[in-house]
């Protein structure tokens, strides 16, 4: 029962999010989300970006929505976690860990192995590639996402949540950096959706 409450928020966020960039890939209990943006900062400085997340991270996709409590430490083994600030009158802060960092190469790539958001709370394995690559004008950042061992969830449902998620921290950092002329509105004319002859049905 918790783990499909823990959908139904992450659906509901996902709902307010960006229309997500692509699912490109499902298995019987796997799937592959991909996302890109340009930015107009050097590799430099989105890496430097990238790896404060708290600076761009959205504060509903946190334990204690607030962004600013999440730290990455960008080395072999370093930890993508969060603070959660403790209540009452002898607060005790308790941590959640996102990610760890498995392979970290300042200006060009960031890999980490987590379960992000509602998958925490099932025996799945993710993997999250970020690619910086030099352009004319500044950076552009590929974001993949690759899951396995998914169980519990219906694998269309659950990806296509996880993919709106993720596609809405990557516009996080693409706006916290500037998007290159032309990015913000290219990808929102990509993401809109096509024209139907019949109305969508409503969730």
């Amino acid at each position: 029962m918790m783990k499909h409450a823990i959908l139904a928020g992450a659906l509901a966020v996902a709902a307010a999010a960006p229309a997500a960039a692509e699912v490109v890939a499902t298995g019987e209990d796997s799937f592959v989300t991909q996302d890109t943006a340009r930015v107009a900062a050097s590799p430099r400085q989105t890496w430097m970006a990238l790896i404060k997340p708290g600076d761009w991270w959205n504060d509903s996709h946190t334990w204690s929505a607030d962004a600013s409590n999440m730290s990455l430490v960008p080395s072999a083994g370093g930890c993508f976690c969060e603070k959660i600030p403790g209540e009452g009158d002898i607060p005790l802060d308790g941590s959640a860990q996102h990610a760890l960092v498995v392979q970290a190469v300042p200006d060009k790539a960031l890999r980490m192995r987590g379960e992000l958001g509602p998958l925490q709370a099932v025996p799945a394995t993710g993997v999250l590639t970020v690619t910086l690559s030099e352009i004319d004008g500044g950076t552009r950042i590929d974001w993949e996402y690759h899951v396995g061992s998914v169980t519990g969830f219906d694998i269309d449902v659950i990806a296509g949540a996880v993919d709106g998620v993720m596609t809405q921290q990557l516009r996080g950092l693409r706006d916290h950096l500037g998007a290159l002329d032309g990015e913000d509105e290219e990808q929102d004319a990509e993401d809109a959706p096509e024209d139907e002859d019949e109305p969508a049905e409503e969730d």
